[in-house]
C-alpha cells in the first residue's frame, strides 16, 4: 500500500477531526493515560469543545505502580479542562497488567486489596475515583484480575447505555510508535463510522457495539507532539524533561504501565528519577530488579545481544534457575529434574555426557530438537515453558497435577500467562479458572 498524503499539516487535520467527532457523534469520552500523546489529544479537544459549547468525559485507568510526576500531571489536566468536563472516571480497580519483566509472575494485579499492605501509593482521595467500595451497580460485567483490555471495552459499552445514542472514544496513538498501531488504523477488514478510516466500531465477543474508537492523531509523530506542546503553551507530564535529562531519546520514552513491552524500555530511569517510588516498586512487582539491570539485552528482547555480557548459556541457564528459586523453590526443582532427565536421555541414546554438551549448536538443529545445547535449554526456562517441550519432553498427568498445585500455592504469581503460545497451558489455564 503505498503512503498516502493529505494536503494540510496534522494539527489542522486534527482539528478538524474533533470537529467531526463534536457533530457526528452523540456523545464522547476520551481515554487518558498521563502520557503525551493522550495529554495533547485532550488538551486540543477541550479547545473544540468549547467552542461547539460541548462537555467532554475522560476515562483514566490508574495502574497504582506509577511515577508520582504522572499523578501530578493527571491533576492538572482535571483543573486545565474543568470548564469543559462532565466526569472524570479515574478508574483505581484490581486490574491484570502485563508484566513484560518477569517469566515468574507475566501479569500482576493493581490495587488489589489483599495486597494493600505492599501498595506503591495509597488510594487517591477524590471525587473522581472509582474503587471497589463505590463502584457503579450496573458493573456488573467487572471481575477481578480483569484484563485491562477488556476493561476498556466493557466501560465504553456501559459508558454508551448511559448516554445512548453513537459514542465516540478518543485514544491518542500514533501509527508511528508500533506496527501495531499502524494496522489498527489501515485494516481494511475493521468496521467504521461510515467510511471513516481513523475510526473503529468496538466489539465485545464479537458483537457490535455503539461505540466507535478514533484516533485523531494517528498521522502526528512525536516531533509533532512536542511542537504542539510547545506552540500552544500545552501542559505535559514533567517526567519527560527528567527523562530526556538522564538521556532516553524521545523514541524510547514510555510511561503509561512501565512494565509492559514497551514501556520497559525506559524501566531502568525510574530508580534514578523517582527513588522513593522506585523502592515501593522493588517490593510490588516482581522482577522489577531484573528489568531495571536486563532491559536493555536479550533476556527481555529488547537488543540482538545474545545474553547478558560476560555469562556463558550454561552460566545464564543456572542464573534463570537461581532466580526462579528465590520466588517459586518448586518451580526451580520442577525445571532442574528436567533438565536432568533430559541429560541422562541424552548420555544413555547418544553417548553425550553433560561435561560435552556445547554452550552453543546450529541453531536449526536446536529448533528441530535435534540437539542438545546449553542455550536450548535456557530459551526454554526464558518462555516459562514448564512441559519443557523445547527439550522434547510432552504434557503428562503428574506435570498437570504439580501445576496445579503451585496455582493454588502461588495466587498472587499467575504462573501461567493468557497470551502464551502452548495450547495445552491455555486449557489448563481455562481449568483453573
Amino acid at each position: 500500500m503505498p503512503k498516502v498524503y493529505i494536503d494540510k499539516d496534522v494539527y489542522t487535520a486534527a482539528m478538524e477531526r474533533f470537529e467531526y467527532v463534536f457533530t457526528h457523534f452523540d456523545n464522547y469520552y476520551f481515554s487518558v493515560s498521563g502520557g503525551k500523546d493522550s495529554s495533547v489529544m485532550l488538551q486540543l479537544a477541550s479547545k473544540v469543545a468549547r467552542k461547539y459549547h460541548k462537555k467532554i468525559s475522560v476515562m483514566y485507568v490508574d495502574f497504582e505502580a506509577q511515577y508520582q510526576m504522572t499523578i501530578d500531571h493527571i491533576q492538572l489536566l482535571i483543573e486545565e479542562i474543568q470548564d469543559v468536563l462532565e466526569n472524570w472516571y479515574w478508574i483505581c480497580l484490581p486490574i491484570s497488567l502485563r508484566n513484560a519483566v518477569s517469566v515468574i509472575q507475566p501479569k500482576w494485579t493493581c490495587w488489589n486489596q489483599e495486597e494493600k499492605d505492599i501498595w506503591v501509593r495509597d488510594m487517591p482521595e477524590n471525587e473522581w475515583v472509582i474503587n471497589e467500595d463505590n463502584m457503579p451497580s450496573e458493573w456488573t460485567w467487572f471481575k477481578f484480575g480483569m484484563e485491562f483490555e477488556q476493561f476498556i471495552l466493557w466501560f465504553g459499552d456501559w459508558f454508551n447505555k448511559q448516554h445512548g445514542g453513537n459514542t465516540a472514544c478518543g485514544i491518542g496513538i500514533r501509527c508511528d510508535e508500533s506496527l501495531n498501531r499502524f494496522r489498527t488504523i489501515t485494516n481494511f477488514s475493521k468496521v467504521t463510522y461510515q467510511g471513516i478510516h481513523w475510526t473503529t466500531r468496538v466489539k465485545i465477543r464479537n458483537n457490535d457495539t455503539n461505540v466507535y474508537n478514533f484516533y485523531p492523531l494517528y498521522d502526528w509523530k512525536t516531533t509533532d507532539i512536542w511542537t504542539a506542546v510547545a506552540r500552544f503553551d500545552l501542559k505535559y507530564n514533567q517526567i519527560y524533561e527528567q527523562l530526556y535529562k538522564n538521556g532516553v531519546p524521545l523514541s524510547e520514552q514510555r510511561l503509561c504501565q512501565p512494565y509492559g513491552d514497551d514501556q520497559r524500555k525506559s524501566l531502568d530511569q525510574f530508580r534514578a528519577l523517582e527513588y522513593e517510588t522506585w523502592e515501593r516498586v522493588l517490593q510490588r512487582v516482581h522482577g522489577v530488579n531484573f528489568g531495571n539491570i536486563y532491559c536493555r539485552t536479550s533476556v527481555l528482547g529488547m537488543i540482538k545481544t545474545e545474553k547478558p555480557n560476560g555469562m556463558t548459556w550454561q552460566e545464564y541457564t543456572v542464573f534463570l534457575l537461581e532466580s526462579l528459586g528465590l520466588y517459586v523453590p518448586e518451580l526451580r526443582d520442577h525445571y532442574y529434574h528436567k533438565i536432568k532427565a533430559f541429560f541422562k536421555w541424552y548420555e544413555g541414546k547418544k553417548g553425550i555426557s553433560i561435561k560435552d554438551v556445547r554452550d552453543e549448536e546450529d541453531k536449526k538443529l536446536e529448533n528441530s530438537k535435534k540437539i542438545a545445547s546449553w542455550r536450548r535449554i535456557a530459551r526454554a526456562l526464558e518462555h516459562n515453558d514448564f512441559w519443557m517441550k523445547r527439550l522434547s519432553f510432552s504434557q503428562n498427568q503428574h506435570d498437570v497435577k504439580k501445576l496445579m498445585e503451585l496455582q493454588k500455592k502461588y495466587r498472587h504469581l499467575k504462573l501461567i500467562d493468557a497470551e502464551i503460545n502452548d495450547k495445552d497451558l491455555r486449557d489448563l489455564q481455562e481449568l483453573i479458572q
